[in-house]
């Protein structure tokens, strides 16, 4: 378990493009891969270990790929790979479906031949790619086939709450310990999971916790996007969502935070930011507060001392001298 980092850069400028096809032949499958800019050839490679999966990113000068057969007996890591294109374009072909992925997903299967070409506007083509061992995804493999080479549009919903989870791991990942990284990963495969069943139309099928996790990323979000209403409570998320507030803290109940608890967390690193900042310094603490839906000036200042040690006011005039 852990991360790995190694760019091109590293190699002779003659060697790059053939550092880059041993690499991705041994790392990730036996593949052929041809390319026209093999002077200059760029490639960059990340990967982090979260157990469950593997997430990978690749940055690279346009090439094209081609897994038949005879890679698939010379080496199979016997995975699902969800790909979520971030630079340039892909055109991929596999089981008889082609498209042409820019800033969308596409899953592809190791254990079937495949052909693939990036395309690069600006010479580079990058990709966010989840590895998932074919035996950890809990759908039924002959409806996972439907979607091999098909567009996964990120356009809202449960592609785009995956989209941006995968972004703040590869951000902020590498920092966590092994069992947060472990728990990341579970959750990170729950995600996955749940965005491919509800592709399928068949989000029903997916596991509780799959379904669970989706919906507390929803809510999160939601939470995110509301903290400066001064309404927004338990209640009023369970409302939005039409579930009991039962249900509410169920969907909590292993998270570090009670749902009151990440509201009023939220709240007060907002409020922490906008008091540090020179720029709102004329401002009263109060009309920050209120900004970020403290309705109360004597539960702003409790709240914020019992997190931070000192009052808003305190705080402000340390960030302010330092």
């Amino acid at each position: 378990m852990g991360s790995l980092d190694v760019s091109a850069a590293a190699v002779s400028c003659g060697d790059r493009f053939e550092w880059f096809c041993e690499t991705v032949s041994s790392d990730l499958m036996p593949v052929s891969i041809s390319t026209q800019h093999t002077t200059g050839f760029r490639a960059k490679i990340t990967e982090l270990d979260l157990g469950a999966v593997r997430l990978s990113t690749f940055a690279f000068s346009p090439v094209m790929s081609r897994r038949t057969s005879a890679h698939v007996r010379r080496g199979d890591p016997e995975q699902f790979q969800l790909a979520l294109v971030t630079r340039g374009a892909f055109r991929i072909s596999q089981l008889g479906h082609e498209s042409v992925i820019d800033g969308d997903l596409v899953l592809t299967d190791t254990s079937r031949p495949m052909e693939n070409e990036g395309v690069g506007a600006d010479g580079l083509v990058e990709a966010v790619v989840l590895q998932i061992p074919r035996t950890a995804l809990p759908l039924r493999s002959d409806r996972v086939d439907r979607l091999l080479g098909q567009r996964i549009p990120v356009s809202g919903g449960t592609t785009a709450i995956l989209a941006e989870f995968l972004g703040t791991l590869l951000s902020h990942g590498p920092q966590c310990g092994g069992e947060e990284i472990n728990r990341l990963g579970s959750m990170t495969l729950d995600l996955a999971t749940a965005c491919l069943a509800q592709q399928l139309g068949a989000l029903d099928e997916a596991p509780a916790e799959a379904r669970a996790q989706v919906m507390r990323q929803r809510i999160n979000a939601f939470i995110e996007h509301n903290l400066g209403d001064p309404e927004l409570t338990p209640q009023a998320i369970a409302d939005r969502y039409n579930i009991s507030l039962r249900t509410l803290y169920n969907l909590f109940r292993e998270e570090p935070f009670s749902v009151a608890a990440t509201i009023r967390s939220e709240r007060i690193e907002r409020c922490r930011v906008d008091l540090a900042c020179r720029d709102l310094s004329s401002q009263p603490v109060q009309a920050i507060a209120a900004r970020w839906g403290f309705s109360s000036a004597t539960a702003f200042g409790r709240a914020f001392r019992e997190a931070h040690g000192m009052t808003p006011t305190e705080y402000r005039t340390n960030a302010l001298h330092t």
